[in-house]
């Protein structure tokens, strides 16, 4: 005879009791990080030290980049709509899709089928920008409109080699880097999404979990810019590119 009830294998909810995984949350509370919880909620299991470390690493590296990115825009506009915090922060949320915070998702995903391969990181590498080429496609998580080394992509590889934790997805990914310039000719440097991409990877995460990263990252910057706007700005103001070129049909009128 099936159950009708809802199942869930996150929390379990009882009077005077919470456990998260298993694990009693005023446990949690005094002996965890908020990083070493978001891997235990996401993965079920407690991060090694080095997972601890790249976890903490991976949520700050993208807690934010400045007033332009289409999630921070859409947040301020939204605040200076006059709404509430949580409107504002839910609308810069909703702003991240496939190329606004999608890179981390993509990356994996491509990243996770091809470290399967019977090959070595080179000859995988090497094997992948031909069908990339092939198939008119760019590889996510590579190059940077800014930075032309990301500073969060070394700081984070730094940390993973003091652990010696580089498994099949990092070495597949420093691989694609230098076949990419040897291939393309351009200078191609992983990003911050590309190297967070590998890392989750070789911590055994879904790819699909990749916009889930750079949400739970992003959300405290956009909680700043929104408070910011709330308090420094004046209401219903002009936000993001301001001049415009009207190219439509001319002044008519209808008979």
């Amino acid at each position: 005879m099936s159950s009708e009830n809802w199942k869930t294998a996150i929390t379990k909810i009882e009077p005077g009791k919470i456990h998260v995984r298993g694990y009693n949350i005023t446990d949690v509370m005094e002996k965890l990080s908020y990083a070493e919880t978001v891997f235990l909620i996401l993965k079920g299991e407690l991060p090694s030290k080095a997972e601890a470390e790249l976890m903490n690493a991976i949520l700050v590296a993208s807690i934010d980049h400045g007033a332009t990115p289409p999630s921070v825009l859409g947040t301020r506009t939204v605040m200076s709509g006059g709404n509430s915090l949580n409107a504002a922060v839910a609308g810069g949320v909703l702003v991240i899709g496939d190329t606004h915070g999608g890179a981390i998702e993509q990356s994996a995903k491509i990243m996770q089928e091809w470290a399967e391969k019977d090959t070595d990181a080179s000859t995988t590498a090497s094997q992948l920008v031909d069908w990339l080429k092939e198939n008119k496609r760019r590889m996510p998580g590579f190059g940077h409109r800014l930075h032309k080394i990301d500073p969060r992509t070394a700081k984070l590889f730094e940390i993973a080699d003091k652990h010696g934790y580089s498994g099949k997805h990092i070495e597949l990914c420093k691989a694609l880097e230098k076949t990419l310039a040897e291939k393309t000719g351009r200078q191609l440097p992983i990003n911050v999404d590309g190297a967070i991409a590998a890392v989750i990877s070789d911590m055994g995460f879904d790819w699909r979990l990749g916009k889930g990263f750079f949400i739970i990252s992003r959300v405290p910057g956009l909680i700043a810019h929104a408070y910011e706007e709330k308090t420094r700005e004046k209401p219903m103001r002009k936000l993001g590119p301001l001049p415009f070129e009207y190219d439509g049909p001319d002044e008519r009128e209808i008979e």
